[in-house]
């Protein structure tokens, strides 16, 4: 871990600041400023870079698109509120959607192939998802299902990228901020609230730092910050309030995810507060392209002094399936300590949603778990392998579980191994296979 950090360097960014109300812009919450962001962001990007500051005010705009070498900062006191008409995050861009590659309504915030970027400041984002029809798209028998189903069929079929083009007319949420195929990123000090989607999603990028922000993401699917098919990522100092996993490392998905075939390596998340539905750390399930060498320290699940909308129903949560394929090879977890886990401390399923009749060979190999510290949950391990694809190599060392209501759950798992392990009081032997 010490050489991926040392590799790992927020941009820096020349000491000229370009402020978005002298291009226009008005904080009165009324009035679209989507212009006067985009005026300030070349001019910024035109002169080399520096600071697109964004001072006190609620500020709504549109679709905002970032340049090489631009910081858009939100100071203290400023929201960027994002429209909740969807017409404005229009014309479509090139985007992942759910793993897979197509044109999309613009994410919030969105930079594609640039180099030294950055959201930084004190401020709010503020999706506004709740005001818009992103919600309504999502439920139950609502409008996002089959356009979902469409894309999975053009991706499995190899339909080129070109061709699967939706937006205007279909209803695929769009995330709230997405860097794509970018080097040297920072997301530093914001609040986030209310997206529409997945909250930050850094996808095919290297160098990326995500520091400090907190994240209030209580609409359906909403995951706080999902690192796909990227390299040396720092996500630290982190709140996460979320309907769905925290933070859940990709690759893409399916046939799809095999087409582009980049994994996700060298991801460190440390210091973080876990609050949110599903997976506290989180591998997959769009993990196509294969994921290594996954790091997680210090973090705390369901902390009484950040309560999130829902318990984290999984303090380690693994994802994967013979629809998917690929492999995990390396997730290592450490000094995390939490409460009230709703279901097992350590959730690892190589037969997520029942396999999807998928045929692809599948690998999970080397999950390591160290000075873990859980009071309440009801198993310490669900480890689920296949018959034909075996997890193996599950190590848990130095830890601690109380309030345990269960026995573990273990199928086709092998070198799975327990040292100096307390369960209610009990340890367990060593070594167990």
């Amino acid at each position: 871990m010490p050489k991926i950090l040392a590799r790992i360097r927020p941009p820096a960014f020349p000491r000229r600041t370009f402020t978005i109300t002298h291009y226009g812009a008005v904080g009165d919450g009324q009035k679209m400023n989507t212009e006067a962001f985009r005026a300030a962001i070349a001019a910024c990007h035109r002169a080399g870079g520096g600071h697109v500051l964004v001072p006190e005010g609620r500020f709504l705009t549109g679709a905002i698109h970032l340049r090489s070498g631009v910081d858009l900062h939100v100071t203290e006191g400023a929201t960027i509120a994002f429209s909740p008409d969807p017409r404005d995050f229009l014309p479509v861009v090139f985007t992942r959607w759910e793993g897979t590659e197509c044109y999309n309504y613009s994410p919030f915030i969105y930079a594609y192939g640039e180099r030294n970027v950055a959201v930084t400041g004190p401020g709010t984002l503020d999706g506004q998802a709740r005001l818009g029809p992103w919600e309504s798209w999502y439920r139950s028998s609502g409008p996002q299902g089959p356009d979902q189903s469409l894309l999975r069929r053009m991706g499995s079929a190899g339909v080129p990228v070109a061709e699967r083009v939706f937006g205007d007319g279909h209803y695929l949420r769009p995330k709230m901020v997405q860097f794509y195929r970018c080097r040297n990123v920072l997301v530093s000090g914001l609040t986030i609230v209310d997206p529409p989607m997945w909250t930050v999603h850094p996808v095919l990028s290297t160098n990326v730092t995500v520091r400090d922000i907190t994240v209030d993401s209580t609409l359906y699917n909403t995951d706080g910050c999902d690192p796909e098919c990227c390299s040396d990522v720092l996500i630290t100092g982190c709140r996460f309030n979320t309907n769905d996993d925290c933070v859940a490392v990709k690759s893409g998905r399916d046939e799809d995810g095999h087409r582009v075939g980049v994994p996700s390596r060298n991801i460190v998340v440390r210091d973080c507060w876990f609050s949110g539905r599903w997976g506290g750390m989180t591998v997959g399930s769009e993990m196509s392209g294969g994921v290594r060498d996954v790091f997680a320290e210090n973090c705390e699940i369901n902390s009484p002094d950040f309560p999130g909308r829902y318990p984290v129903k999984h303090a380690l949560y693994v994802k994967a399936s013979k629809k998917r394929g690929g492999y995990i090879d390396g997730v290592h977890i450490r000094n995390f300590t939490g409460q009230s886990v709703e279901r097992d401390a350590v959730f690892v399923n190589m037969n997520y949603n029942g396999g999807e009749g998928g045929t692809l060979p599948v690998s999970v190999r080397n999950i390591h778990m160290d000075r873990m510290e859980i009071d309440g949950a009801r198993a310490v391990l669900q480890l689920v392998g296949l018959e034909t694809d075996h997890l193996r190599g599950v190590s848990l060392s130095r830890s601690t579980f109380t309030g345990i209501l269960s026995p573990d759950s273990i199928a086709y798992t092998d070198e799975l191994t327990f040292r100096r392990v307390y369960v209610n009081g009990q340890e367990l032997p060593f070594p167990r296979r």
